[in-house]
């Protein structure tokens, strides 16, 4: 019997012989489909190729506390009040709690500020562990749901940012203009800037007959002419991700050739079907209802571009899917975007309508420049935003905030026969 030890080239040399372990938390897990879920989901996948041995801690579906392979499932309860599917976790399941101390993870890496995160918070404490947290949402655009005032709703985002944030060994964003943000909140943890990786594999425009034909068969569930271009967009329904504007612009660059497609749902469907018929453009509007999360990539093949007002994206995963896809971006001027629209090459941001119908008919008169800024558009995507980097990156804030804290041997020696 031989005792061996591994040496990854992820961890710092003076450290452990044995894969990292690392913890992450989550209130929004599958079935749930949304941008912290497919980033979660990116992580874990990129983490695993890496050699880290992953385990995630999320809420159930309903209230009882389950365990699958790699993954923990504490009950819970529905706030679908207060957000669409959103759920708040039950009393803590002393079971779960001690097989993961027992399992001793080195990192927690904390994706959600609410129920699992007091989980995340109390791990790392017990373990004397990082905790690192990637902050996924500028709640300041969501002040409608808890406060009647903006003013007021900031004040308490500020607050409550700052004091979840208090007790992280790191913080990750995924642009600037977040890392910005929490400065301006007094948040004093090291702040990184990861983007969001992307999986280019799947993410890509049509290529095989059989895509080719699926692209076909989806216009005609649409009712789409063949003749007709389609403008796609991709998100949750929801009034923070400002839609009517879109139907607004729409409208007002007055476009009978075009088609604007709406994939997803939520609870604001009702009211921007009403303000398509407002608009006399209900028509050349299809909602597409939610897609599945593994085949979404279908649905940007369909389009010509991408077309987003929303302010609320912390990165926008959508904008880059939409890219690795082919699609140029026409969006409303937003800092969080500068790293993915380069003005002219991948696509424009807009402040008015005027901007906006002359950016339009830019793509879908002149067939040269659209094909043009779609190869751009892919190439942009492969050089900043593969999954691979996105991995590595993460690991590399879990190595200093590991080396930031006191050395401690972790190591476990691996026998083999």
């Amino acid at each position: 019997m031989n005792v061996t030890r591994k040496h990854p080239a992820a961890r710092p040399a003076a450290e452990s012989t044995r894969p990292l372990r690392v913890l992450i938390t989550t209130d929004w897990w599958e079935p749930v489909v949304n941008g912290v879920v497919a980033s979660v989901q990116t992580l874990r996948r990129e983490l695993l190729a890496l050699g880290c041995e992953v385990r995630v801690l999320t809420l159930s579906q309903g209230i009882r506390t389950r365990s699958e392979p790699g993954v923990y499932r504490i009950g819970s309860v529905s706030a679908s009040m207060v957000y669409d599917r959103a759920r708040i976790g039950m009393p803590a399941s002393r079971r779960v709690l001690r097989e993961i101390l027992r399992w001793r993870p080195d990192v927690v890496h904390s994706q959600c500020e609410f129920s699992t995160h007091v989980w995340a918070r109390r791990i790392a404490r017990i373990l004397a562990v990082p905790l690192v947290h990637t902050y996924h949402t500028i709640y300041e655009d969501y002040t409608h749901y808890y406060s009647p005032s903006r003013t007021v709703g900031r004040k308490v985002v500020e607050t409550f940012s700052r004091k979840v944030l208090a007790g992280t060994d790191a913080v990750v964003v995924p642009t600037a203009k977040v890392q910005h943000l929490l400065a301006g909140y007094g948040v004093r943890s090291p702040v990184h800037i990861v983007p969001t990786g992307l999986d280019l594999t799947r993410f890509r425009p049509a290529e095989s007959a059989a895509e080719l034909e699926d692209v076909r068969a989806l216009r005609r569930r649409l009712d789409i002419a063949p003749q007709q271009r389609v403008i796609v967009s991709v998100s949750r329904l929801a009034k923070e991700k400002n839609l009517e504007e879109v139907l607004e612009m729409v409208a007002a660059a007055d476009r009978p050739d075009a088609v604007l497609v709406l994939v997803g749902d939520g609870p604001y469907r009702p009211v921007l079907e009403a303000r398509a018929r407002e608009l006399g453009i209900a028509e050349r509007v299809r909602f597409a209802g939610v897609a599945d999360p593994a085949e979404v990539q279908r649905w940007y093949r369909i389009g010509e571009l991408f077309v987003s007002a929303s302010l609320s994206e912390t990165q926008g995963l959508t904008f880059i899917e939409a890219l690795a896809c082919g699609l140029p971006l026409l969006c409303r001027r937003d800092p969080s975007l500068n790293s993915v629209v380069v003005e002219g090459r991948t696509g424009w941001q807009y402040e008015d309508a005027e901007q906006f119908a002359a950016h339009l008919a830019s793509l879908l008169d002149t067939p040269r420049r659209r094909g043009t800024m779609s190869l751009a558009a892919r190439e942009h995507a492969r050089a900043t935003c593969g999954a691979q980097e996105f991995g590595r990156s993460v690991l590399e804030v879990y190595r200093q905030s590991l080396q930031r804290r006191a050395p401690r041997i972790i190591a476990r020696p691996v026998v083999t026969a």
